[in-house]
């Protein structure tokens, strides 16, 4: 281990910065970086599938809240590495940009993060266990937080190959949740099984005994049949093609729909901003549909132009290319943008489409008869729309009498506020810089637009008022050049009717602007919960948790004679925070709330017997002074009445509880707090609660309410000035999901969207009552 101790310097040093920066790695600490981590382990072993060395690839989220990925691959390298004085698993686990990606030999094409993932994962991870069967030899080494606890062992012989990394996220660093949702993954897996028909992914969830197996020997051209929910107008049609050294795979069909649904990957990586394959595609498309019009449509059709809009509509494709060194926009790939790709998928489109319209008509003509309608219906709202545009960019007399805008016309450092109502909008014309803030008030909420087509969109006078304040116009007009503003800020209340107009604005840019989003221009204000002020000191805080952290941080002083270091207690009193919030979570949904956090920390519990489970519940309230009224003890679940100092409270206690995700997150967390094997003499809470009140001593803590109760100082010093203000972009991450997201929940399906509250309300994690 002495020789070992000199390279892990050097290791750690990469790994640190990790920890220190997570967002730059996968993303952001919240909801969708967490399972980003389980994207990358998957990805190492779709590379070795798309090599030819693996076929099936197992995936289990355990009891205990952890990752475990295996595959039947050829299995890391386990010789050592001479460079770095250690095993090449050990280096490719600790390493940044290390790995068999860098070697065109190993791996023509493969997805990862440019050879960071794995590191990244472990760096992430409080836990990170590796086995790896090669050479008739199990090797086995652990991990805490990207530290090797001891070298590569061999512990076993095997016939088997193969590599399984099992991991569990570090709850200091994903502070928002720790907890895997099933069907987020379960999407990208079929996603991956689709696109990789000679593989089998299998996915089992120890927590609710549910397992799924993904298999598509169709590949793409069932995935696009899969995706259709409507009457189709064209059936399925799949081509492939390898032109120099790209290889592609494109799906297409169309239904009666108005939307368009294009899913473009690179080496199996999702490219939700496109890039330049699928710019490819969408040309010659475009190119096939408007020729064939011109040849073989209707006289009075011949000279209709048909746009690249035009053809979109009711489009169902996907885009698979293979490209031996992609070059991405942005650290997790969002963009494809090798130059020379596009015009080779381009030409690829061109040919065979043609030859496809060639060989079957009556599917050509139903292509070519959707995209002209879409292009009458685009004329029709040509008018509507003009009416949107602004005439001379100098001139304000065409802008909405409701905007109050800025002096600059510089759009780079101009921002636009929508503001929910006109009394905070008034509040945020009187505190606004005029040199570049603009305000536009909004009336009620605006006209869903998931349910209207333009025409009657563009009917409504809040819509009206906002594209002409934009100044970029809509639909084909669009000309992002004549965008007035570089920010877009939605700012509304913190309660339900704010966030439904909110959602109502998302909505709009979505489906309307989403070149806005994927620029970087649309953002939420995030209006402050807490003002926080020591002495000359003054901070704001966005909620709860940003001003716990910071108390915390200010007031571990207040502990002496432990055995660790500041940083640590700071990990560690953050993990009990979030332990906290998560039985707070709890509390909103259930009653006896301290007989619930019991079970959780005496987990021996719950695998007792219902009668002896029945006894210790008995024993465990008569120490609280509670007295249980009535029971009704059946063969899987207790249901209690229980007379408390605060009156009644009823509990049913089964599987249920057991499996809730909120139980399921504080029963992870606390199990994280108690490895650390801390003794405070009290309870661990009390313990945080004492932190906190030294941290507060001095100061002066305000809580704010609405936009409306803030007067025009407050607003900017809290929401407007870019000294204090938080604002959060918004980005689409998987754009499919947000289509169906936005589908079910404003679309005109009532069915969908009951099942779906019905079968989610126990995971709701944010609850205005």
């Amino acid at each position: 281990m002495e020789n070992y101790g000199a390279s892990n310097i050097k290791v750690l040093k990469g790994l640190e910065a990790v920890r220190k920066r997570p967002g730059m790695y996968i993303g952001d600490t919240g909801h969708r970086g967490l399972h980003h981590l389980v994207y990358e382990v998957i990805d190492n072993s779709i590379d070795e599938a798309m090599a030819g060395y693996c076929n099936t690839i197992n995936v289990t989220l355990t009891k205990e809240g952890t990752c475990r990925v295996s595959d039947n691959g050829r299995g890391i390298p386990t010789d050592m590495h001479e460079g770095e004085g250690m095993s090449a698993a050990t280096v490719v686990l600790t390493v940044l940009h290390a790995g068999g990606k860098f070697d065109k030999d190993t791996y023509k094409v493969s997805g990862g993060l440019h050879g960071v993932g794995v590191s990244v994962v472990n760096a992430l991870s409080s836990d990170l266990k590796m086995t790896i069967q090669r050479n008739g030899e199990i090797h086995e080494q652990n991990f805490k937080k990207g530290i090797p606890q001891e070298a590569l062992n061999v512990i076993g012989t095997t016939k088997k190959t193969g590599t399984t990394i099992e991991f569990s996220p570090d709850p200091s660093i994903f502070t928002e949740t720790v907890i895997f949702e099933y069907e987020y993954l379960a999407r990208r897996f079929k996603e991956l099984a689709y696109l990789n028909p000679f593989i089998t992914i299998i996915f089992k969830d120890e927590r609710t005994n549910v397992k799924e197996e993904y298999h598509f020997e169709g590949g793409i051209a069932q995935y696009v049949t899969d995706l259709n929910k409507k009457q189709e107008v064209a059936k399925v049609f799949v081509f492939s093609s390898k032109i120099e050294d790209i290889e592609f795979d494109i799906s297409l069909m169309y239904n009666d729909t108005y939307d368009e649904k294009v899913y473009s990957f690179v080496n199996n990586i999702r490219t939700p901003n496109g890039g330049t394959h699928e710019a490819g595609f969408r040309a010659g498309l475009t190119r096939v549909i408007s020729n064939y019009n011109t040849q073989n449509g209707a006289a009075k059709e011949k000279d209709v132009k048909i746009s690249g809009e035009d053809t979109s509509e009711g489009l169902i494709a996907v885009v698979s290319v293979r490209v031996p060194e992609p070059q991405f926009e942005g650290q997790t790939k969002g963009k494809l943008g090798n130059t020379y790709v596009r015009p080779l998928v381009q030409k690829a489109t061109y040919e065979l489409l043609s030859k496809y319209f060639e060989e079957n008509p009556i599917e050509a003509k139903a292509i070519v008869a959707k995209s002209l309608m879409a292009a009458r219906g685009r004329e029709a709202a040509k008018k509507a729309r003009e009416l949107t545009r602004r005439k001379d960019s100098m001139s304000v007399g065409t802008l909405p009498g409701k905007l109050a805008d800025c002096q600059s016309k510089d759009a780079s450092i101009c921002e636009l506020y929508l503001v929910e109502g006109d009394s905070a909008g008034g509040s945020a014309k009187m505190g606004r810089d005029r040199v570049f803030q603009a305000i536009l008030p909004l009336k009620g909420k605006i006209l869903n637009v998931e349910k209207a087509r333009l025409d009657k969109i563009l009917k409504s006078e809040e819509i009206t008022n906002m594209i002409t304040a934009m100044g970029c116009g809509i639909g084909e007009e669009y000309n992002e050049d004549k965008l007035r503003y570089h920010k877009l800020i939605i700012m509304t209340d913190a309660d339900v009717d704010g966030s439904h107009i909110q959602t109502l604005l998302l909505t709009f840019f979505f489906r309307h602007f989403r070149s806005v989003i994927e620029n970087g221009y649309l953002y939420l204000a995030q209006p402050p919960l807490y003002r926080y002020k020591k002495g000359k000191k003054e901070i704001y805080f966005k909620d709860d948790r940003a001003m716990n952290d910071f108390l915390i941080e200010n007031g571990i002083e207040s502990l002496e004679g432990q055995s660790v270091g500041h940083n640590d207690l700071l990990s560690y009193f953050k993990m009990v925070d979030h332990y906290r919030g998560s039985l707070e979570a709890l509390k909103k949904r259930y009653a006896l709330v301290e007989l619930i956090r019991h079970f959780i920390e005496n987990p021996d519990l719950i695998g007792l017997d219902i009668d002896n489970m029945y006894k210790k519940i008995e024993e465990f309230l008569a120490l609280g002074g509670n007295n249980i009224l009535t029971k009704t003890v059946s063969q899987d679940s207790i249901h209690i009445f229980v007379q408390t100092k605060g009156g009644m409270e009823e509990l049913l206690i089964n599987d249920d509880l057991f499996g809730a995700p909120h139980f399921a997150e504080a029963s992870f967390v606390y199990r994280k707090i108690k490895e650390w094997n801390l003794d405070f003499n009290e309870d661990i809470l009390v313990v945080l609660d004492n932190i906190i009140e030294y941290a507060k001593k001095g100061s002066y803590i305000q809580r704010y309410k609405g936009l409306g109760e803030m007067n025009p100082d407050q607003l900017w010093e809290t929401t407007m000035t870019p000294e204090n203000r938080v604002l959060l972009q918004v980005t689409i991450d998987d754009a499919e999901l947000a289509s169906d997201t936005f589908t079910l929940f404003m679309g005109d399906e009532v069915e969908p969207r009951r099942n779906y509250i019905e079968t989610h309300a126990k995971d709701v994690k944010h609850l205005d009552v």
